[in-house]
């Protein structure tokens, strides 16, 4: 890998270059050049690497180039994969296991363990030895600290240089540079709070670490034996351990581990009871799984939906049509989306459905085939799934109450319309369920105004503003004028109807109508303008009835950009499928992201006790007027961050950070508090800063840690962030691991927090 190969990078079936490939002296780094460029890609940006043709791209050449010299490297976020073929299969064999094995950043959240630190360290090292003489001088030295985001000053830089020079040669070899590194990442805001329970001021004996877990970390009767665990986790020195004690080397690896995280470990794995019915969870939900882009020319793909199964989404979309061969497609009706076929969409789900969760997944169609295609599409279904396709009810009997995913486990769940009389095929009346895109049109024209306004960053130039809803109102018109929106019947093909058990789609006639005639099988699907006015007008309601139905909420007509709404005032009444455009990074994917990291990210979180609850009175406007109501009192002391990103990658340029804490739940909970920022310091900066929140119905909210650059002159740049239920919080000192606006990790970057969290007297 390191001597280099010419390998083809193949975007298309007409789109096949070749390029040298080589991986760089840091190990870290593959280098590529084309006949005008060169690039580069970090190893730790790959997230798998397939072998063969497991791409839509390398399938479109299958017949040119065999299996065996085929691999695809998968990046972890929302970057498109890099589709490669080799000359031979042992080069292609050379290249697939040298490439994981390469990335340290296979671990959970991006917390870094020494090891992968020395790694990183590294990779300073080897970036900023411009003459690659394996040594450091000074002038080198001032340009790394410029590349890590530190504004020091010259004297001080000189005295950390000169102090690990010890062959006071003028320059630092890679050992040297470490010393020089552990002396410029020194933490004194830790060494403070290690100096406050360490007599000696050297070590943490055990009683003194635990009176530290007992105080500080909130961790009562259970502090004894988790100290001593501690100490044999993350204590580096031999004699400390033998001396039942802790260092602040091993203090400092402690607060920088998962157990050290703001995020409580035990509920990052599956802790929740799964055996109530569906209906009493939250849904990790997608809309238009299939489109990677936009909802008016975006790119249709099979790796769309690849990409959502393994983020953990539950609930997939697909819109089918007739195709012109008699093979139904997949792709967004009367627009310029591109179209992939259903059986294939189908083998995608059978392979990818149950990587990242083994619970159920629910496959919501949009069908708007006639009833020859429908019939060919349940024997595709049927075929390709085979037993995972759950075809019939558990016990043979419709039920009173749904089953529970526990009970669903490893099984396929078809949401569609369903045939209610005998005959192999009837007529839909008006009153029966309407596709989404009709609801929405209708819904759109009735109140276009009760969408979220479009988000600032989209409104900076007037063309593009113009552009957009110039967009969204063709595809208004599309609709308008549709088949879609004529009354005329459709038919229903039987084989079809027959697959669906406990998501049949009905239309919603009211909650008076569920309440007295809906089965417990039956669902309705909102527009997102819909469910708000609901959520407004009758609150209680429409907690009431996400306690016994299933319910989905989509995105409004207007957002052909593929932007989303807020999925917390769905959640807020209970809706368990909140259906959101996986592919638009942002706040709302934040929201969604951080609501389903919880409970071993298997895409469903048990709804609260009181929204469970088929007779409750909770409704979000009102939170103290339920059982249990609770408030509490959330403080955030706002201590320091560490080694965060470069917003603008120009030479010399440096952060001044910020940190935002926002709370999203019920609306008397919606709050945010911000600290001042500090100027020019993105590696080590100090607030010292306390923001205090009251939360009411904590059971329902989230909490998001946001860093930005200030810009006294424009919008600050994002530079990280870090979302999480308020119930996964754990008080006392901890680290908060910065995710990428993509939600990615991006260690080491972090931020050090003193959290309190008391009862409201």
């Amino acid at each position: 890998m390191m001597a280099g190969s010419t390998l083809r990078k193949v975007k298309s079936k007409s789109w096949k270059k070749q390029r040298h490939f080589r991986l760089l002296e840091d190990g870290l780094t593959i280098w590529y050049k084309s006949r005008w460029a060169t690039s580069t890609l970090s190893v730790t940006e790959v997230e798998a690497v397939r072998e063969g043709h497991q791409s839509e791209v390398l399938l479109s050449v299958a017949e040119e180039f065999p299996a065996d010299v085929c691999f695809t490297l998968v990046f972890h976020g929302r970057q498109g994969n890099l589709d490669l073929v080799t000359e031979t299969p042992e080069e292609a064999k050379a290249w697939i296991r040298g490439v994981l094995p390469l990335d340290p950043r296979h671990s959970r959240a991006g917390v870094f363990s020494p090891q992968r630190l020395l790694r990183w360290v590294w990779d300073w090292f080897q970036r900023a030895d411009k003459n690659k003489d394996g040594k450091m001088n000074f002038k080198e030295v001032r340009t790394l600290l410029k590349m890590m985001n530190v504004d020091m000053d010259e004297e001080h830089a000189l005295h950390l240089f000169t102090m690990a020079d010890k062959s006071e040669s003028g320059s630092l070899e890679i050992e040297q540079f470490v010393h020089f590194y552990k002396m410029l990442t020194q933490r004194d805001e830790v060494w403070k709070v290690f100096q406050d329970y360490a007599e000696d001021g050297e070590k943490l004996m055990l009683n003194e670490l635990e009176n530290f877990l007992s105080i500080e970390q909130h961790e009562g009767e259970q502090s004894s034996q988790h100290a001593r665990e501690l100490i044999d986790r993350y204590e580096p020195s031999g004699s400390a351990k033998k001396q039942s004690a802790m260092s602040l080397d091993g203090f400092q690896i402690y607060l920088c581990s998962l157990e050290g995280s703001v995020f409580k470990p035990e509920h990052r794995e599956l802790h929740q009871d799964m055996s109530q019915p569906l209906c009493h969870y939250f849904i990790s939900s997608s809309h238009n799984t299939y489109l990677l882009e936009d909802q008016l020319r975006g790119q249709s793909s099979l790796e769309a939906y690849i990409q959502a199964l393994k983020r953990g989404c539950r609930c997939v979309e697909v819109d089918c049509w007739d195709g012109s061969d008699g093979e139904p497609v997949v792709y967004h009706g009367h627009t310029w989306t591109s179209k992939i076929l259903f059986r294939d969409v189908v083998s995608t789900l059978k392979e990818y459905a149950f990587k990242a969760s083994d619970f159920p997944v629910i496959l919501s169609l949009e069908n708007h085939c006639g009833v020859e295609q429908q019939t060919l599409m349940a024997q595709h279904l049927t075929q390709i799934l085979g037993d995972t396709l759950l075809s019939a009810p558990l016990d043979g009997q419709l039920p009173q109450q749904l089953p529970s995913p526990q009970e669903l486990r490893g099984k396929i769940l078809l949401k569609a319309k369903k045939i209610s009389d005998p005959g192999d095929c009837v007529d839909e009346t008006p009153t029966d369920e309407v596709s989404d895109e009709e609801e929405m049109a209708n819904d759109d024209a009735e109140s276009p105004s009760t969408e979220d306004p479009p988000p600032a960053e989209c409104a900076n130039e007037t063309g593009k503003v113009h552009e957009r809803h110039t967009s969204r109102y063709l595809l208004l018109f599309f609709f308008f004028n549709s088949p879609l929106l004529q009354k005329s019947k459709s038919k229903l093909s039987r084989d079809l109807s027959d697959l669906v058990v406990y998501c049949k789609s009905v239309h919603f006639h009211g909650f008076e109508h569920a309440r007295a005639h809906a089965q417990c099988y039956e669902m309705s699907s909102f527009s997102e303008s819909k469910a708000k006015r609901l959520a407004k007008d009758a609150g209680t309601d429409f907690v009431q009835y996400n306690a016994r139905h299933l319910s989905r909420i989509y995105p409004g007509g207007l957002r052909t950009d593929s932007s989303n709404y807020n999925p917390q005032e769905m959640w807020n009444v209970g809706n368990q499928i909140v259906a959101l455009n996986f592919q638009t990074a942002g706040l709302e994917m934040d929201l969604n992201d951080g609501l389903f990291g919880q409970n071993g990210g298997c895409g469903y979180v048990l709804k609260p006790d009181f929204m469970r609850d088929g007779s409750t009175r909770f409704g979000p406007e009102k939170p103290g007027e339920r059982r249990g109501y609770r408030p509490l009192r959330l403080s955030i002391q706002v201590i320091s961050g560490q080694q965060l990103p470069k917003v603008n990658q120009k030479e010399g340029s440096i952060v001044d950070p910020l940190v935002r804490v926002e709370i999203y739940g019920v609306p008397q909970d919606q709050a945010k508090e911000e600290t001042s920022h500090i100027n020019n310091n993105g590696f080590n900066p100090v607030w010292n800063e306390t923001l205090n929140f009251v939360v009411h119905a904590p059971e329902l909210a989230l909490v998001r840690f946001e860093v930005e650059d200030y810009d006294k002159a424009s919008r600050n740049d994002f530079i990280g962030q870090l979302t999480l239920p308020f119930a996964c919080i754990q008080a006392g000192y901890r680290h908060i691991h910065l995710l990428s606006k993509d939600g990615t990790a991006i260690p080491p970057s972090s931020l050090f927090v003193n959290v309190s969290i008391s009862e409201l007297t």
